[in-house]
């Protein structure tokens, strides 16, 4: 009885946890190691800042998937043709792919590190393992066990690594307090950017209803699954607000005292070797395996199935044309990453320069869906939802035009 009941809710929290695990990839990890290695402690509340705004957009995105059997992209090519469908969906296709190539490099160091083995091995054998999850009949059920066990598999290694630095819960507490340390602005717009994901919010609505089609039940029928969508999307967030905490915390205690800086995720691990030995490396090694390879699936999904619902395809994860694509998502970032062992910097420009412009949309058609009583009758948002998210995307317009400048005008 008590193992159906586990069962249970670990299934019920599947769609907030594939968002968590998609989010939260190498790159997350690497600047969230930074804020704590150069600023200490100073820049926890940014974390409950970005993960505040990420809960509300979520939870919008969900509500828009329980309520409505069309897809948010068919939803959006309804409200305003075809091109805008396109223009988001094509523009998070092209976001997905420029950015994969640091998910497979990332699962190539953790496995290379942990090991004492060539990288380049991983990253083939586990973007061939991603590529054969595709085989499966029920790909969004692979996908959300996949996904649940990774996650579960970082909390532990995280916290475990956590409780063998043993921090200053004072400093912790002082971290609360909103302060903004000289220079440090940079990595608070690139760490809200990164949390505060707009383009992972948006895929919420998807995974919901993928989740409704496998337990072959209809769009807000009360005594179905519908009826968890938010609480998934919920606790899905707050673990992501967990996690990115918890490797702040750990670089702030040790790397931040000693004045050792970090330029990636892995360095962050190896400068755990020295002073906690080695079982504290290979557990936060083994985080960050999980931080890349979930989202090494979980954007390739992202990018496939946006571009297939787009261009007609519905976007649904068992349709075969919309597996071809998110193969070719994976099979393009592992061929630049093995190319190049990191993103090229002209790819690094294109992805950038995609998200500027593409995220501020994808924030407003959830923002404009969410609200029209139309599509969603006494579902719409409430007073309170209307007045944080317009907060929220006033926030991402701003992390934009400020993008721009230092992109463009720098």
């Amino acid at each position: 009885m008590n193992k159906n009941w586990l069962l249970k809710g670990l299934s019920i929290l599947g769609p907030g946890i594939v968002t968590a695990a998609l989010v939260f990839g190498p790159s997350k990890m690497t600047i969230t190691s930074k804020m704590g290695a150069d600023y200490g402690f100073e820049l926890i509340w940014v974390i409950i800042l970005a993960i505040f705004f990420m809960l509300i957009f979520t939870n919008m995105s969900a509500r828009i998937g329980q309520y409505n059997t069309d897809s948010l992209l068919t939803l959006i090519r309804k409200k305003i043709g075809k091109f805008g469908s396109i223009f988001i969906g094509a523009g998070i296709f092209l976001v997905a792919i420029s950015f994969q190539a640091g998910n497979s490099t990332g699962v190539g160091i953790a496995m290379g590190e942990a090991t004492d083995t060539d990288a380049k091995i991983w990253i083939i054998v586990f973007n061939l393992a991603g590529i054969l999850l595709l085989f499966f009949r029920s790909f969004y059920q692979v996908l959300e066990k996949v996904m649940l066990g990774l996650v579960i598999l970082m909390l532990f290694s995280f916290v475990l690594t956590l409780l063998l630095i043993q921090p200053s819960f004072s400093h912790i507490a002082d971290g609360l307090i909103p302060h903004i340390p000289t220079g440090s602005t940079g990595l608070i717009v690139a760490f809200i950017a990164s949390c505060f994901s707009l383009v992972g919010a948006f895929y919420q609505s998807y995974l919901v209803q993928e989740k409704r089609k496998a337990n072959g039940s209809v769009a807000g029928e009360p005594l179905s699954e519908d009826k968890h969508a938010q609480l998934s999307s919920t606790i899905g967030i707050l673990i992501l607000g967990i996690m990115s905490a918890v490797v702040l915390i750990c670089a702030a205690s040790v790397l931040h005292p000693k004045g050792l800086k970090v330029n990636s995720a892995s360095e962050m691990a190896m400068a755990l070797e020295p002073l906690f030995g080695s079982n504290a490396s290979h557990l936060f090694l083994i985080g960050l395996f999980g931080a890349s390879f979930s989202s090494l699936i979980g954007n390739a999904a992202l990018g496939g199935s946006m571009l297939g619902d787009a261009i007609g395809l519905k976007g649904n994860l068992n349709n075969k044309y919309v597996k071809m694509l998110i193969a070719i998502v994976m099979v393009f970032g592992a061929i630049i990453s093995l190319l190049f062992s990191k993103l090229p910097l002209e790819l690094i420009v294109l992805a950038q320069s995609v998200t500027i412009f593409l995220v501020p949309f994808t924030g407003i058609a959830i923002y404009w869906i969410a609200n029209s009583e139309d599509i969603m009758g006494e579902n719409k948002n409430n007073m309170f939802q209307k007045i944080v998210g317009l907060l929220g995307l006033l926030l991402v317009i701003g992390l934009a035009v400020l993008n721009f400048k230092v992109l463009v005008l720098s």
